[in-house]
């Protein structure tokens, strides 16, 4: 595809410049493995004038909006991303390699979210809280100041869309990191963003490294708020970071999600969720479904409906709009890889895998999807997010045995329950720990609406739905004493 405008330039301050340093990092379109076009390499100079920038905004005419009028600038927006869906989907889909129909999806989510936001900026409420005689107690909901967003590859423009727009509702201004592998998507949508009326310097946009531009953004005493989706690992230092600078930050840290399928549970009604969870953008999502924990009476059946839909999927590039697409990487691929010969070195036994179509480029990042089966629960691919298109079944004989392994990993994300037991759906509810729970369903279509975190290893905090906005902003306390 033809890219309509200069990759190359970040925003900062409602001006499109040259990262200050002058250089650049290549793009690689890993359906081919071919360089398609570079994007500014953002330095701690350019976190530092994008933070100043943001605070200036602040200060500014953003500052003086009305909840209303924020509301509807992120409407406004949300209207220039559906305008714009095709293009938006064709640089996610070439960036990241998922199929366009996935892309699509992700582009109508994140005018979703930026609707949704727009709707909620001015019903976020304060309360007046019964006090001693001669006192009027009330709350108030102000902005942080400005916010960090250090967004990762797998789903630039749902995870932009959801943080940016909580924040911008509750009248923050962002500096926003795309991933380096990943921010075309982003790009565009900063230009959007201002098209619709978004004011200068309420959203600065650096590409760059995460150990270059995130550190010093993580970092930057300017920040009052950090938002950070990625790996534990660097979670951590995220997290490090704000704690020197007393800041609050949100993290989700990714899963290692179970689907728990009872004997009862409808399989044909399943079997979309439990593929689909496993997957969708090449299993690179990090509430993925990748545990599928059966009970021993529905077991094999499950597996060969399973295995009969695995021999089916089609692996190609992103444009031919398969099942699915190449890994982000040649890296991801190889890291997915390894873990696959890991499993069947330990002995693991594969059920079925996908196949690669014949219009795969040699140089581009696929892997066959793959289903192992009758996988100890802790072994390390049933411990381990892999963030590829492997799946491995584990077999369980009671309810008990099901919460056990449900909740024997370090993470607690996304948990699928599948049965027609009214009391077991909730007993299973309220036993497993995870910030999610869906009950014979898996993911509820994006969800917009609904608070999204986990616990343990997933991080804290909350994304998505209104509960987001109590996260992206500072309750205030005002005691009065009138007699």
């Amino acid at each position: 595809m033809t890219i309509s405008f200069d990759t190359t330039q970040i925003l900062i301050g409602g001006r499109w410049r040259a990262a200050g340093n002058g250089e650049t990092i290549d793009v690689i379109n890993p359906s081919t493995g071919e360089e398609v076009c570079k994007i500014g390499r953002g330095s701690a100079q350019d976190i530092d004038d994008a933070v100043a920038a943001a605070e200036a905004a602040l200060n500014g005419e953003w500052g003086k909006m009305s909840a209303t009028e924020r509301g509807r600038v992120l409407s406004n927006i949300s209207v220039k991303i559906k305008e714009n869906e095709d293009e938006l989907a064709a640089l996610e889909s070439l960036d990241v390699g998922k199929p366009l129909k996935q892309a699509r999806t992700d582009a109508t989510a994140m005018a979703r979210y930026l609707e949704f936001y727009g709707g909620s900026a001015d019903k976020v409420m304060g309360h007046t809280i019964p006090y001693a005689d001669g006192y009027t107690v009330y709350t108030l909901r102000e902005p942080h100041g400005v916010t960090a967003h250090i967004v990762p590859w797998n789903y630039p423009m749902q995870i932009a869309g959801r943080c940016i727009g909580g924040a911008l509702a509750m009248g923050n201004t962002c500096v926003l990191k795309p991933s380096e592998d990943a921010c075309l998507s982003l790009l565009l949508f900063a230009r959007i963003a201002e098209e619709a009326g978004l004011p200068k310097g309420v959203l600065n946009v650096v590409p760059g490294y995460g150990a270059e531009a995130g550190a010093a953004l993580t970092a930057h005493t300017g920040v009052q708020h950090i938002s950070f989706t990625g790996s534990v690992g660097v979670g951590k230092m995220v997290q490090k970071a704000a704690g020197e600078n007393i800041v609050p930050v949100t993290l989700e840290l990714g899963g290692k999600s179970p689907q728990i399928v009872f004997d009862d549970a409808d399989i044909e009604a399943a079997l979309p969720f439990l593929m689909g969870g496993g997957i969708h953008n090449a299993g690179q999502t990090c509430s993925a479904g990748t545990r599928i924990v059966a009970q021993r009476g529905i077991y094999e059946k499950l597996i060969a409906a399973m295995t009969e839909r695995y021999e089916a999927l089609e692996v190609g590039p992103a444009s031919d709009d398969l099942d699915v697409g190449p890994l982000v990487s040649e890296k991801q691929k190889n890291t997915v890889n390894d873990y696959i010969k890991y499993g069947v070195d330990d002995g693991l036994t594969v059920a079925a895998e996908g196949y690669l179509t014949a219009n795969c480029p040699e140089k581009g990042s696929y892997v066959k999807p793959t289903l192992f089966r009758d996988v100890p629960y802790q072994h390390k691919l049933a411990q381990e997010e892999i963030f590829g298109p492997v799946q491995v079944v584990i077999p369980f004989d009671t309810e008990d045995e099901a919460i056990k392994i449900a909740n024997g990993t370090e993470y607690g994300l996304v948990t699928g329950v599948w049965t027609k037991d009214g009391g077991r759906q909730m007993r299973m509810a309220k036993a497993v720990k995870a910030g999610q729970i869906f009950i014979n369903n898996f993911g509820a279509g994006g969800g917009v609406e609904l608070p999204f975190g986990g616990i343990g290893k997933s991080g804290f905090g909350r994304e998505k739905g209104f509960e987001a906005l109590y996260g992206f902003s500072v309750l205030k306390t005002v005691a009065t004493n009138h007699g």
